[in-house]
């Protein structure tokens, strides 16, 4: 059973921005170096920054498995879709299909609140994460290269899932 628990308190916020570290520090050492992981985390998922991001639309959920945070996601919605910006799961909970019961929580909120597709960044030599958002329906619509600043950038495809 996957549940998904708002992340809606400060409390909740600390965990989640740990949480961050910990899978991020684990999974994209492989594509990013320390040095643009540890800026990304402190410019995307510290608690300063998640809490803004709550503040203007973007809603934060723990993906719970066995009474277990296995990772979380969060997504905002924009004028006529909705941006998956993150879905990160805990290393030892991959493959459990979890991702699959996140992109669905996604799709589901996305149609009770009338939006039609769901559209996502995700970084080109992501390899496993690409070739997962294939095989769950999303298309590759662009690519784009983003300046983050700190001498950093985001080297990303955009993909794009239609509801309809």
């Amino acid at each position: 059973m996957t549940d998904f628990i708002k992340t809606d308190t400060d409390q909740k916020i600390k965990q989640l921005s740990k949480l961050a570290k910990e899978i991020w520090n684990e999974h994209y050492i492989k594509i990013l170096s320390q040095e643009q992981i540890d800026y990304m985390l402190e410019k995307f998922q510290s608690e300063h920054a998640l809490k803004e991001q709550i503040k203007n639309g973007y809603e934060y959920y723990f993906i719970q498995c066995a009474d277990k945070i296995a990772g979380f996601l969060g997504f905002c919605p924009e004028e006529d879709y909705i941006f998956l910006s993150k879905i990160y799961l805990k290393a030892d909970m991959r493959g459990k299909g979890l991702g699959r019961a996140g992109i669905e929580f996604v799709e589901n909120y996305a149609k009770k609140h009338g939006y039609s597709k769901i559209r996502l960044t995700v970084n080109k030599y992501n390899m496993t994460s690409v070739y997962v958002y294939n095989n769950l329906g999303f298309q590759k619509i662009d690519d784009v290269i983003t300046d983050i600043g700190n001498g950093f950038v985001m080297d990303d495809y955009i993909m794009e899932k239609s509801l309809c």
